[in-house]
């Protein structure tokens, strides 16, 4: 038990010097958070099957190393908003957590003593929502590299990331974090 209060309570720290955030304005922002990551997620996986149905999940691989980014950033001006993935586990190295604010968020969410959430950082709020391998075909690029991912597919792994943590993953297991920062008005 003690172990699962201790990471509340850090985050509790990091926060107590921010003002709070009532209910109404909270509820805005999850609600925005929720809906511009189904849309953003939609629109991701929708190009990855696409590209899965192209040229396979070797194709796909080189897809995302190329397309993935710029498909979340293009999404960011329709939104209003700065739309990214990160994780402890990341694929990308840009996608890895940068601060120790994303580490601690990742313990909760982890340990799934976190659901959604809306922090609030300086005069912005940041909106978390936990990535799931939600589907059979996620595997094919980040199941056991022993049994879920075939040859090829490795091997475009390795050559386009060669420092990939994004492998070892089960169906619904817990991968990564949307994070979307709304900037607002001093």
């Amino acid at each position: 038990m003690t172990d699962k209060i201790y990471p509340i309570f850090l985050l509790f720290l990091c926060f107590a010097c921010s003002p709070k955030l009532d209910k109404e304005t909270y509820k805005k922002y999850e609600n925005s958070g929720q809906e511009i990551t189904a849309n953003v997620q939609t629109v991701l996986l929708s190009n990855v099957g696409k590209a899965i149905q192209t040229g396979g999940t070797e194709y796909a691989v080189k897809f995302c190393n190329l397309e993935a980014n710029s498909i979340v950033d293009s999404l960011k001006g329709v939104f209003d908003c700065d739309i990214s993935r990160v994780s402890a586990k990341n694929r990308n190295p840009q996608n890895a957590l940068s601060t120790g604010q994303e580490k601690q968020l990742w313990e909760l969410f982890a340990n799934e003593q976190l659901a959604d959430t809306v922090l609030q950082n300086g005069n912005d709020l940041v909106y978390y929502k936990p990535i799931r391998t939600g589907m059979p075909a996620c595997l094919k690029c980040h199941g056991n590299t022993e049994t879920d991912i075939n040859a090829a597919t490795k091997a475009k792994l390795n050559e386009l990331y060669p420092n990939d943590l994004a492998t070892g993953y089960k169906l619904n297991d817990f991968r990564g974090l949307w994070k979307v920062e709304f900037k607002r008005q001093k």
